[in-house]
C-alpha cells in the first residue's frame, strides 16, 4: 500500500493554529486526566490497546470532551456547529486539521491523543489515523510511510532516558516525536532525524500542539542527517528494530539484513557523543547458533564508551514472526498471504541460523576510559520506572569503581542505600539460613545473595566508619582473621557497590 493510501496531514506552517487548537482542547479538558475521569479505568486502558468499543459506550452523551474523544480518538463524523461550539472550527478546516465529510459533518485528518508529561505537563501526540497503537490487534494502516504514535516502547526508553539538563540532544528516527518532546524540557537544542519525511512533519505538529519548542528536523537514515562533526550530549532512539524479510513498514523495519540495524547504530554513536554524553536505544539481537548473545552485543560498543545493556525479553523465532505479522494485522487479513509471510520469516532465520530474538535497552556513556566497563545482563524482572535516575547513578558508580582499587574501598565509607529489605532462606526451624538476600524496592529491583559477612556489613554501613574498620571488627566478632578478611571481601563490597545495595558515602 502506498502513502496515497493516506490522508494529506495538517499544515505544519500554522503554529498559531495549533496554539489555539492547543488553548481549545485543554479549555475543554481534553487531557490525560480528563480522559481518565470520562472514560473511566477500563475504557481508557482500553483505549491504550487500540480498542475503541468501551470508548464508544462512554461517549454517547453530548458534553464538549465527549465530541472531542469522538473526533479526534474515535475517527467518528461529528457536527460542524457542535464543533465550532469547542474549537475554532473555521482554522482547523483551512489548516487541515479536519475535513469536511459531506452534509455538515466534519472529520479529524489526524488522532490527537493526550499524554501527560513527567512533570503534570498536558501533551498531544499527532499520528496517522487509527495508529495511535499498534500491538496485537495490528495498526489501522498498511502504508510504507504510515506513522503511528505513543506505544509500550515509546514510554520505555522515555522512561529510561537520563533526564540531566543537556545542550544538544538528537532524537534518531523521531516518528511520532515522543521522544523529541521529552528532550526539549531539558535541552537547549534538539535535532530530530527521520527517514520518513512524514513522520517530521508529524513532529513538528506533536511540538506544535504540545507547546513546546521547535526542534530541527532532518530527514535521513541514521546519522546521515547531522554533520560529520556534529556532536551531542544526548542521543535516543527507538529504531525500526524488527528483524524481518525486507522492509515493509518503514516505522519498524529497518531494511539491513538481520540486526545489522541496531548494530551500525550503536557502532556509530559513540563518535557521535560530547565527553560524558549518553547514547540510549531500544534494540532486537538475534540469538544465532554457536554464538553467545553476549558475545554479540558486546562486539558492537564502540570504543571510548562504557555501556549497560539489558535483556528483558526472548522470543523463539515462531513467537517473533507471530508478533510482528499480528502487529501488521496480517492474520486479520487473506490466510495464505498471512502463512507465505510466516514461512519467508522462517527462512529468512534458517538461513541465518537464528535460534531466537532478544529484546533490551542499550545504554552508551562516552568516558574515553583505557578500560570501559562493559555490563550485560539479563533482567526479565519487573522494573520501576522511570529508571532515567537509575541508568544515571550506574555510571556514577562505574566511575568511582574505576577510581578506587581494594584499598581504597577499604579506606571508603558507605552507606545502604534506601529501602533495602533482608530476606533469610533456609528450612523451617532450622538454626541458621542457607542464604541471605539482599533485596531492592526501587529502580531495577534488583536481589543478590551475600554471605553473613555481607549481610553484616551492609546492615552497619551508616556513613560513620570506614569499610575496613567494619570488616575488622566483623573478624573480632567471628573470631576470624582480619587480614584475611580484609583480602576477600572486597570484591563483594564492589559488587554491592556496582549493583546499588551500597552509595559511597558523600
Amino acid at each position: 500500500m502506498s502513502n496515497a493510501d493516506l490522508s494529506p496531514l495538517p499544515s505544519a506552517d500554522r503554529p498559531d493554529v495549533a496554539a489555539r487548537l492547543r488553548e481549545a482542547l485543554l479549555g475543554a479538558a481534553f487531557t490525560a486526566d480528563g480522559l481518565l475521569e470520562l472514560l473511566g479505568a477500563p475504557a481508557y486502558a482500553a483505549l491504550s490497546r487500540g480498542e475503541t468499543v468501551p470508548a464508544l459506550r462512554a461517549t454517547r452523551g453530548d458534553t464538549p470532551l465527549e465530541m472531542l474523544v469522538r473526533l479526534f480518538l474515535l475517527q467518528q463524523p461529528v457536527p460542524h456547529a457542535r464543533v465550532a461550539a469547542v474549537l475554532p472550527a473555521d482554522a482547523c478546516l483551512e489548516s487541515n486539521w479536519l475535513v469536511r465529510t459531506g452534509g455538515d459533518e466534519v472529520a479529524a485528518t489526524v488522532d490527537v491523543r493526550p499524554y501527560g508529561g513527567p512533570d503534570g505537563e498536558d501533551w498531544f501526540i499527532v499520528s496517522d489515523l487509527g495508529c495511535a497503537v499498534g500491538g496485537a490487534g495490528g495498526v489501522g494502516s498498511h502504508a510504507e510511510g504510515v506513522v503511528l504514535g505513543v506505544g509500550g516502547a515509546s514510554t520505555t526508553l522515555a522512561g529510561l532516558t537520563v533526564r540531566t539538563p543537556v545542550a544538544a540532544a538528537l532524537d534518531l528516527g523521531t516518528g511520532s516525536g515522543i521522544q523529541a518532546l521529552h528532550a526539549s524540557r531539558h535541552a537547549t537544542r534538539v535535532t530530530a532525524t527521520d527517514v520518513n519525511p512524514r513522520a517530521l512533519h508529524i513532529t513538528a505538529l506533536t511540538l506544535a500542539l504540545s507547546g513546546a519548542p521547535v526542534a530541527d528536523l532532518r530527514e535521513g537514515s541514521l546519522f546521515a542527517p547531522v554533520g560529520a562533526d556534529d556532536r551531542f550530549d544526548l542521543i535516543v532512539s527507538n529504531p525500526p528494530f524488527v528483524i524481518s524479510p525486507g522492509a515493509r513498514l518503514t516505522y519498524r523495519d529497518g531494511g539491513m539484513g538481520g540486526d545489522d540495524l541496531c548494530r551500525t547504530l550503536v557502532q556509530e554513536a559513540g563518535g557521535r557523543l560530547t565527553e560524558g554524553g549518553f547514547a540510549q536505544f531500544l534494540a532486537n539481537w538475534q540469538h544465532v547458533e554457536g554464538e553467545e548473545w553476549t558475545d554479540r552485543v558486546r562486539s558492537w560498543v564502540p570504543r571510548g564508551c562504557d555501556a549497560w545493556i539489558v535483556q528483558r525479553e526472548v522470543q523463539d523465532i515462531t513467537q517473533y514472526a507471530e508478533l510482528w505479522l499480528r502487529d501488521a494485522g496480517d492474520h486479520r487479513r487473506d490466510l495464505a498471504a498471512y502463512q507465505e509471510r510466516y514461512d519467508a520469516w522462517l527462512d529468512e532465520f534458517e538461513a541465518r541460523k537464528v535460534r531466537a530474538v532478544g529484546f533490551g535497552w542499550i545504554t552508551l556513556r562516552r568516558s574515553d576510559s583505557a578500560e570501559p566497563s562493559i555490563v550485560i545482563e539479563e533482567w526479565p524482572h519487573p522494573v520501576e520506572q522511570p529508571l532515567g535516575e537509575t541508568v544515571r547513578a550506574h555510571f556514577d558508580r562505574v566511575d568511582y569503581l574505576r577510581d578506587h582499587d581494594d584499598a581504597a574501598l577499604l579506606e571508603a565509607c558507605f552507606t545502604l542505600a534506601g529501602e533495602i529489605v533482608q530476606e533469610q532462606v533456609g528450612l523451617p526451624g532450622a538454626e541458621d539460613p542457607e542464604h541471605v538476600v539482599l533485596r531492592q524496592h526501587r529502580g531495577m529491583r534488583r536481589a543478590t545473595r551475600v554471605d553473613t559477612v555481607g549481610a553484616g556489613f551492609a546492615g552497619v554501613c551508616d556513613g560513620t566508619m570506614s569499610a575496613g574498620r567494619i570488616l575488622d571488627a566483623i573478624a573480632q566478632l567471628m573470631g576470624e582473621d582480619p587480614v584475611l578478611l580484609r583480602d576477600r571481601t572486597p570484591a563483594q563490597i564492589r559488587l554491592l557497590v556496582e549493583q546499588g545495595f551500597l552509595e559511597p558515602a558523600r
